[in-house]
């Protein structure tokens, strides 16, 4: 499927270094820091004032050179700490140094004493950053945080992993980031959403989908609804319930029946035309009446019935009878979504992760840290430490597209590509919220929507819907998965 206009691009740190070395004639410092320095006046004001820029030992530096010769040509009274050796900058950040100390510029080793200001700007280290920050360093990125004025990174906050999202501690706690070039994936997962503040992109003159087409896209609301499938815009009139698919689910063992209910009522507010829900608990209500819509019936009666797309694991468990359902769902020829416990059956049994690979038909899975951990083989921590890289490990061992659920959950595809959600909120953290997930998957998949965009539009619209109750005041704190429903509709109608 082609990229949905407005998703903006996201490249990973070589894909950034070729793009680079591609444009390497060109002034490319020269430009970040002016398009720095305009954005630093605007967050500081027109008028002048205080500003205080930490200049690292790298380009990172280089581009803070740049901005300070530029505020002080504004007007600004700026403060400069730089504590590397000029002669071994690399050679476009030694040219920003000797043309900030031609233009009457200096430097201090250390930040003032008592400085207050309007304004600091973090230029210390940019993208290749890999490990913890060295002492001296260390103490400038405490000394920035504890002074209470807003920070403004460039690139990307000192001390955070831009591959990863890791923060290696201590790390910048910007205010507005700054990002050249294009969006990397580490300002938009794990710690990188809470330490960047504000961004914005500056491709200095370059358009680099035009050099390296971008590996990855950051999913909004706002893109992503410009260009809903026409089975969603509902143009047509001459139509039925069968016309937008059945959805079946299983899952619901014993004491954990709304799990799926939870999932069929998602599923009805995203469009599905009809929803089975299939118990694997044998004592399952006759009825739904919060949403008498939905069919209640065993799990075995909905497995094998024809449903155009299943979502398999909601409150599922992990007993023998739950692994034969699992084994069922596997062997539907429909697209499927894999949830929960499904998932913790798949990890811990060859021949179901065999069975997944091995199908044709398309598949979703949505764990969260300690489902794909669990499915990798390896630690939680691992996991967060490169949620990508997990993300895109679980995308090829099983044959599916797949969400590794977060701030910033990450999605990876069958093709190599991935995107990064922007929507969403600290909301979601509550119990039910993943069911909700795997039910607007699972309706979009049963409109016959493909994988991609199925699990594209669930993830982003999911966070959106949050979004939507937090700034309708029903959040973030008490928000339950229950109130995503009707938000998530309305953004759907309104994307009409």
């Amino acid at each position: 499927m082609a990229v949905p206009p407005g998703l903006a691009p996201v490249y990973r740190t070589a894909d950034l270094r070729a793009i680079e070395e591609s444009a390497r004639a060109q002034p490319l410092m020269e430009r970040a820091g002016l398009a720095a320095a305009e954005a630093a006046r605007a967050m500081a004001g027109d008028r002048g004032g205080k500003v205080l820029i930490l200049a690292g030992p790298g380009n990172n530096g280089g581009d803070a050179l740049v901005v300070a010769r530029w505020l002080r040509q504004w007007f600004f009274d700026t403060t400069v700490v730089f504590r590397a050796e000029s002669a071994k900058l690399p050679p476009d950040a030694a040219a920003a140094y000797r043309a900030f100390i031609a233009a009457g510029g200096t430097t201090l080793a250390d930040i003032p004493a008592g400085w207050r200001g309007t304004l600091i700007i973090d230029g210390l280290f940019g993208i290749g950053l890999k490990r913890a920050l060295a002492a001296d360093y260390a103490t400038l990125v405490d000394q920035a945080n504890a002074v209470a004025v807003p920070i403004f990174a460039l690139d990307v906050p000192s001390g955070l992993d831009a591959e990863t999202g890791v923060a290696f501690r201590p790390v910048i706690r910007a205010s507005a980031t700054a990002t050249f070039i294009a969006l990397k994936p580490g300002l938009l997962t794990g710690d990188g959403v809470d330490c960047c503040g504000a961004l914005s992109v500056h491709p200095l003159g370059l358009d680099p989908e035009t050099i390296a087409p971008a590996p990855g896209h950051r999913l909004d609301w706002s893109a992503l609804s410009l260009a809903l499938p026409d089975v969603l815009r509902r143009r047509a009139r001459n139509v039925h319930k069968g016309t937008f698919g059945t959805l079946a689910i299983v899952g619901g063992a014993a004491g954990m029946t709304g799990a799926p209910l939870l999932a069929g009522r998602a599923a009805l507010h995203a469009g599905a035309g009809k929803v089975w829900v299939g118990f694997a608990a044998t004592d399952f209500p006759a009825v739904d009446w919060g949403q008498p819509e939905l069919m209640l019936r065993p799990a075995s009666r909905v497995l094998g019935g024809g449903a155009d797309a299943l979502v398999c694991g909601p409150g599922l468990g992990t007993d023998e009878t739950a692994k034969a359902l699992v084994a069922r769902a596997l062997a539907e020829s429909a697209p499927l979504v894999l949830d929960a416990d499904a998932l913790n059956l798949i990890a811990t049994d060859p021949a179901l992760a065999g069975a997944v690979t091995a199908r044709a038909a398309p598949t979703l899975a949505t764990p969260h840290p300690a489902e794909a951990a669990r499915l990798l083989a390896m630690s939680i921590a691992d996991v967060e430490a490169d949620r990508l890289g997990a993300a895109q490990a679980l995308s090829t061992k099983l044959n599916a597209s797949v969400v590794v659920k977060g701030a910033g959950s990450v999605l990876a595809h069958s093709d190599g590509s991935f995107d990064i959600n922007a929507t969403g909120n600290p909301g979601l953290s509550t119990a039910g919220t993943g069911d909700v997930l795997s039910g607007f998957a699972g309706a979009f998949l049963a409109q016959r929507i493909d994988a991609k965009t199925a699990l594209r539009l669930a993830v982003c619209l999911h966070g959106a819907a949050a979004d939507a109750c937090v700034a309708a005041g029903h959040g973030p704190l008490g928000l339950t998965a229950t109130e995503l429903l009707p938000a998530a509709r309305g953004l759907l109608n309104g994307s009409r």
